[in-house]
Order: structure tokens, then C-alpha cells, then sequence
């Protein structure tokens, strides 16, 4: 096994107070020796994602944010509403680390032949905690970048490709042959639209920005909804008698956009149907809400017959039901793709005190396109 001097990081956290205070802070934490089987990553980039900003925020009014302490060593508090304290009753007290996923080189390893091979090499990792300068994991979670690979290129290798990946792969196994995407020019969904492209799948983006539209439309994206048009209902209802798209993933998961994908879609079959049947079209209309960006209620005027479905879709219980061997083949083909189909791309790379800078969090909070940061955690 590889030696070497205890090694001391730090490590940000995320802590919601039974008085309703969210705490952010960095701590500096103890790397663990290395088992057998893992490695120690020294973590060089790691994306700052939508699922990442719901645990550092929690259900904090990101708007009460204040900072203290030092320039080096910044502490975030915020308000989390009355109203919504009972959603974080599971998390009460406990100081949470931060990260979905990251990449880095391997600079300690196990005593197994597994854990030895990666030592020095590049490598993109999944598992939590990754807003830290140091991370000690299982060898087997971590994925070897291709050689001339940056850290900062294989960062947002996971999660974004994975979930991307995902749609098109439920879409297969329930039987439908084209989706629909909302949000859809975000870093995610940049890459179902090269997937789509490239494997030949329809796809109709759902935006809300004239500028979104044409982003996506220089992409090669064929079907592109503005929901800010008068025209929106037409031009989706036109887009899914086109492609014949059934199953929707979307990102809001509030407000009314679920509802009007779904009566959409049955206008769009019933242009089609051969016969009137008063229970609606008996193709099956499926939306799976995947994020939070509206934090309203979803709200649906039930006029899309009975053949219909609302349902969450979250990428980890799905790896786990399609299994290690399907999953396995979903991961070597984001390897392959790195730096064309699930190329990502960034508007800053901050460090982890910078991070929690409130001019900072204004921008990154907003989750908007555009605004994807990167932390470099051993950035000075």
C-alpha cells in the first residue's frame, strides 16, 4: 500500500438547526487511510448541479442568506420558511457534506491490484461528499478518464450523461419511441439532444426563452417549444403528432407544464384516432417529473382522458432496477462520448470559499442555463 502523512482537507457542509436556521460552512477533515480495496482522490473539479443545490439550500429562502466568519473560512446562514420545516425533519442536526460527483488524480491506494492501478491516474468518481479536497472511496466507483482527460472535462461525467442516458433508455423499455424534454437547453438537456440526434430519436424541447430556442436550434435540434409564445399549445401539439412522443421528463416538476404535455398529447392522438371513444385516446401518456425548478404545486386539468400517468424519475433508483451489467454498458459509452455527446461546459470555476460568497450564490442559486459553475476544492 502507498504511504503517506495523515492527510487533513477541507470538507463543505450543510446544516439545518431545529430553529430553522440552514448553516453552510467548510470544516477541515481527516482523510482516512485508504482499505484495501480503495483510493484516496485528490478532487479537482466538481459540477455544481440542481440535486446538489437542493441539499446544500435545503429548503432555505435563499434570498435571507447571510455571511460571516473569514474571507478563507466563510459560514452561510439562511432562513428556511416555517411552512417547510416538517420536509426537513430527516436532516435535523446532522452537518451533511455536499457533492453528487467529481474527478481528480488518485494519490494514495489500497493494497489490492485494483486500488494499486489507479494510483496517479485521472479519475471521475460518483458517491457523495466530492465538495472536499480530499475523498476516500471504493476503487470500483471510480471511472479512468480517457488519457489527455482534464479533471474539468470529466467532472459532470455521472450524473448529466447518466440521467440523460436514462430517459431515452426508459423510454425504450416502456414502449414509446420519441420523448419530450422541459428546461431543455440546460448542460443536461444539450446531451439528450446530441444523443437524440445521434441514435435518431425524436425529441421536442420544451424552453421558456426565445434565446433558449435558438441555442438549441443551432444544435441541430428539429422540434423546439418556447412556452413564453402565444402559439406554445399549438406548436407542442403539432411537434407530438410529428414524432408520435408519449413519455415527457420534466424539470420544473411545479406549476401547470406537466398537465399541458399531457393534454397535448392526447389532442395530438386524437388527430389521428380512427374512432371517438368518450374514455380518451388508450395510448399511454406518461410525464415523470425528474426536478424542482418550479417549487409550486403541480397543477393538471384532467382533460387527457384515462390512459395517463404522473410519476418522480430519479436517476439512482433507476441504475439500480436496470442492474450492474445495463448500468455498466451506460457508463462505457459516456467514457467513449467524454468529449463530444457528453462534452459539459462551464461559465466560472470558483473555489470552495468562493462558493459560499453571496454575489456567488446569487448567480449559481438561480439554476438557470448558463450559470454552471465548477468548484475546484484545491483551487488557492
Amino acid at each position: 500500500m502507498s504511504t503517506h502523512p495523515t492527510r487533513t482537507g477541507l470538507q463543505l457542509r450543510s446544516l439545518v438547526k431545529p430553529n430553522g436556521e440552514l448553516e453552510i460552512s467548510l470544516f477541515s477533515v481527516a482523510t482516512p487511510d485508504p482499505a484495501p480495496d480503495e483510493v484516496v482522490v485528490r478532487i479537482e473539479a466538481t459540477p455544481i448541479n440542481p440535486s446538489d443545490i437542493g441539499l446544500l439550500f435545503g429548503a432555505a429562502d435563499i434570498s435571507t442568506a447571510k455571511v460571516s466568519g473569514t474571507p478563507a473560512s466563510p459560514v452561510v446562514t439562511a432562513q428556511i420558511p416555517e411552512r417547510l420545516m416538517k420536509g426537513m425533519a430527516a436532516r435535523l442536526g446532522q452537518s451533511l457534506p455536499v457533492g453528487n460527483e467529481g474527478a481528480g488524480v488518485v494519490v494514495a491506494a489500497g493494497s489490492s491490484s485494483a486500488a494499486q492501478a489507479l494510483l496517479g491516474k485521472t479519475v471521475a468518481v460518483l458517491g457523495g461528499a466530492m465538495y472536499a479536497q480530499y475523498r476516500c472511496i471504493q476503487a470500483d466507483q471510480c471511472l479512468v478518464l480517457p488519457e489527455g482527460t482534464t479533471p474539468a472535462e470529466g467532472a459532470s461525467c455521472f450524473v448529466n450523461p447518466l440521467t440523460s442516458l436514462g430517459m431515452v433508455e426508459t423510454m425504450r423499455r416502456e414502449g414509446h419511441k420519441a420523448l419530450v424534454h422541459t428546461a431543455a437547453a440546460s448542460n443536461l438537456g444539450q446531451m439528450l439532444n446530441k444523443i437524440c440526434i445521434k441514435d435518431q430519436i425524436g425529441l421536442v424541447n420544451i424552453v421558456r426563452k426565445p434565446e433558449q430556442a435558438a441555442l438549441l436550434k443551432r444544435m441541430g435540434a428539429k422540434y423546439v417549444c418556447d412556452s413564453s409564445t402565444p402559439t406554445f399549445m399549438e406548436d407542442l401539439t403539432q411537434a407530438l403528432v410529428d414524432t408520435g412522443a408519449t413519455i415527457a421528463f420534466d424539470a420544473t416538476g411545479g406549476g401547470k407544464l406537466a398537465g399541458q404535455i399531457l393534454t397535448c398529447m392526447e389532442a395530438a392522438l386524437n388527430r389521428t384516432a380512427k374512432e371517438y371513444s368518450r374514455y380518451g385516446s388508450s395510448t399511454h401518456k406518461q410525464v415523470y417529473l425528474y426536478g424542482g425548478l418550479d417549487t409550486g404545486p403541480t397543477e393538471f386539468n384532467r382533460n387527457f382522458g384515462m390512459a395517463w400517468g404522473i410519476g418522480g424519475w430519479l436517476l439512482f433508483p433507476f441504475l439500480q432496477r436496470i442492474g450492474p451489467a445495463a448500468a455498466q454498458a451506460l457508463r462505457q459509452r459516456v467514457a467513449a462520448e467524454l468529449k463530444t455527446t457528453f462534452a459539459s461546459s462551464y461559465s466560472k470555476e470558483i473555489s470552495l470559499a468562493e462558493a459560499l460568497q453571496p454575489e456567488v450564490i446569487a448567480v449559481y442559486g438561480q439554476r438557470a442555463t448558463g450559470t454552471k459553475y465548477l468548484i475546484n476544492p484545491n483551487k488557492a
